[in-house]
């Protein structure tokens, strides 16, 4: 009996139906639209855009170049070179780059980092205009840091009961 009921379901296009009563019904319902540049989506804590580099307190940078966001970066978007610093034989980045381009935005470089030097903000409206603005170098990173460290440390303290 089931085969020949599927049969004349079949013959009959009673699914097909079926989904275009469901469009028709959505056809004529009010429709919301976002209008992004005046309103934004709200974002999850855990949402990661733009990288930035973090200072301590007193203005120190964090980064102690262990490299490790270096080797867990899975599309080899970043490029650290380090020196021990002058003043006191600690070891300090002395280039610190990131290819925008190259960064599938995963977050392991911000999970492997042991002294929370690098992190990914909440920033997502960026643009290049000219070749080579994609690759951040440090200098860049630590601005950016220095800009929203407000915005990073509250993100970062709403987030810590998930980590």
């Amino acid at each position: 009996m089931s085969h020949v009921t599927r049969y004349l379901k079949s013959l009959l296009l009673l699914e097909l139906f079926q989904g275009l009563g469901l469009t028709m019904g959505y056809l004529f319902k009010p429709k919301y639209t976002m209008r992004y540049p005046m309103e934004h989506i709200p974002k999850s804590n855990r949402f990661r855009g733009l990288h930035a580099l973090r200072r301590y307190p007193n203005g120190e940078e964090r980064c102690i170049a262990c490299k490790l966001c270096e080797a867990v970066c899975p599309a080899l978007a970043i490029t650290i070179d380090s020196a021990p610093r002058v003043s006191d034989g600690q070891r300090r980045t002395t280039r610190y780059d990131i290819d925008l381009f190259k960064c599938i935005y995963c977050g392991f470089c911000e999970e492997s980092c042991p002294v929370d030097s690098i992190v990914e903000t909440h920033i997502h409206e960026y643009h290049f205009e000219h070749r080579g603005e994609n690759i951040v170098n440090k200098t860049q990173l630590l601005a950016i840091g220095d800009r929203f460290e407000n915005d990073i440390a509250a993100a970062r303290a709403q987030d810590a009961a998930f980590r």
